[in-house]
């Protein structure tokens, strides 16, 4: 069975419906909250790679450019993944910490970008495998203050949005990430208002939130289902899974 280490930042930051997809496809998973001390039940970035068939990293809180020193440890893991070819894909704060770690800028952004909010697929993105069966243009779920401002050497832009210009890419063949939530179920994102003033520098109310969610939900949750079975089934050969 191919082992998944997912790095969580936050309580709310689970791998979602991309943990629940991957289990579902034979892949056993290691989720490692790095946000918290040993005795709290927090853990630590692992030594080396070894039976290390994936990596996710998730959204949280932290800023890439925090004093945490588990930040550059998990900068270097993926650094380390990266190079082996090993697939690598990071959500929000992750999509940050793949592009900090090879190369790349994040920083703040004018105003946060929060609430359901369209992301279009650009030209290279439509004819991306990872993206298949997504629509051009797509409601998409955002928590986020910082953002990508410069993509590493050799990173391909896939998804943009008005207020966000890097909202996908992917980086050789198996590494991506995505700036947006594809992972949230409905309580989740309820969650996420009260666990950051993201929001109301936004100006989106509970209320607010919820009338998106009531008109979003079913094709948003429909979307990331999608893009969780294209990373489960296009990430890995096949081939080598049966092997191990």
């Amino acid at each position: 069975m191919a082992n998944i280490i997912v790095f969580q930042h936050h309580r709310i930051g689970t791998p979602g419906r991309f943990g629940m997809t991957l289990r579902d496809h034979g892949f056993r998973l290691e989720t490692i909250r790095l946000d918290l001390d040993p005795d709290q039940g927090g853990g630590r970035v692992p030594d080396d790679l070894d039976d290390v068939h994936g990596v996710i990293s998730m959204g949280g809180p932290q800023n890439v450019g925090d004093a945490d020193g588990w930040i550059a440890q998990e900068q270097a893991f993926i650094r380390e993944a990266h190079g082996r070819r090993i697939p690598v894909l990071g959500i929000c704060l992750g999509a940050q910490m793949i592009a900090a770690a090879l190369g790349g800028t994040v920083g703040e952004m004018d105003e946060p970008e929060c609430g359901f909010l369209p992301v279009e697929i650009l030209v290279p993105g439509q004819t991306e495998p990872m993206l298949a069966g997504l629509p051009w243009s797509q409601p998409r779920f955002h928590s986020h203050g910082q953002e990508v401002k410069e993509l590493p050497a050799g990173a391909q832009l896939l998804m943009s949005s008005a207020r966000c210009k890097v909202q996908g890419f992917k980086i050789d063949m198996r590494t991506f990430g995505f700036q947006f939530h594809p992972e949230f179920d409905r309580s989740s994102i309820e969650a996420m208002h009260s666990e950051t003033d993201l929001f109301t520098k936004a100006g989106i109310s509970v209320d607010d939130l919820g009338r998106q969610l009531d008109r979003h939900y079913e094709q948003y949750a429909r979307l990331g289902d999608r893009l969780a079975l294209n990373f489960a089934t296009l990430c890995f050969p096949f081939a080598g899974l049966l092997a191990r």
